[in-house]
């Protein structure tokens, strides 16, 4: 098992990055941290193989942890960022400090698996190797690449499901499909479709709430991280 901490100051953020990490086979949550000093202390303390750090934290920034990691000579932690920050600053020196991926909140569940099953691919390949030809180096390099973007289905467009997400994610709560529309400008039934689709692929959770007339409302609640921060 790859033994995970998660690193994250918002705590429902965390919280779910935890359970995606259980979702995933061959992976471990072993704990969490919500801030740069406790992330160190937990990394020392319990050992993991792998970190989902946050880059914004209240204290230490995570790419102070990231230094600070890697002056230990004997700490042999792989992290990879999962995080808000975009610019592109902060991406340069995530990878000069030697992230091995580098996720951008808000994103859906397949996205987060994806990265980590290529991670665990990579670490089991270089677990097993004592010696590294340029064909072993060439395939250890192409299990992190990723090829192109995810098809879509017919009938999903990547701008319009971008749209659903933000405003499904930036909501805060549950939302029906009538107020995404509102909120993304687009027709009710394209919400409800793009709604059920990201629930289809556990990204959103659905909800039946009874009302006075004993028709259920469906209400939708983003189950990825908070973006934002």
């Amino acid at each position: 098992m790859i033994r995970t901490l998660v690193v994250d100051d918002d705590y429902m953020s965390a919280s779910i990055h935890t359970s995606y990490v259980g979702r995933i086979a061959g992976f471990e949550a072993i704990g969490e941290a919500h801030s740069g000093a406790a992330a160190l202390e937990e990394i020392g303390r319990l050992e993991p193989d792998l970190v989902l750090l946050d880059i914004y934290l209240p204290d230490l920034s995570g790419l102070e942890v990231i230094r600070r990691l890697r002056q230990d000579e004997e700490l042999t932690v792989d992290v990879i960022a999962v995080t808000a920050a975009k610019d592109v600053k902060t991406l340069r020196a995530a990878m000069q400090g030697g992230v091995v991926h580098y996720l951008v909140k808000p994103f859906l569940f397949e996205t987060f698996r994806d990265r980590l099953e290529r991670y665990g691919a990579l670490k089991q390949r270089l677990d097993r190797l004592m010696e590294a030809d340029q064909g072993d180096v060439d395939h250890l390099f192409s299990l992190l690449r990723v090829e192109g973007r995810t098809r879509l289905p017919k009938g999903i467009s990547a701008p319009t499901l971008r749209l659903v997400v933000d405003s499904a994610c930036n909501a805060g709560a549950d939302v029906t499909a009538v107020e995404v529309a509102e909120h993304a400008g687009i027709s009710r039934g394209t919400a409800r479709r793009y709604l059920e689709y990201l629930a289809s692929l556990g990204s959103v959770e659905l909800a039946l709430r009874y009302g006075a007339t004993g028709r259920p409302e469906h209400r939708y609640r983003w189950l990825g991280p908070v973006g934002g921060r």
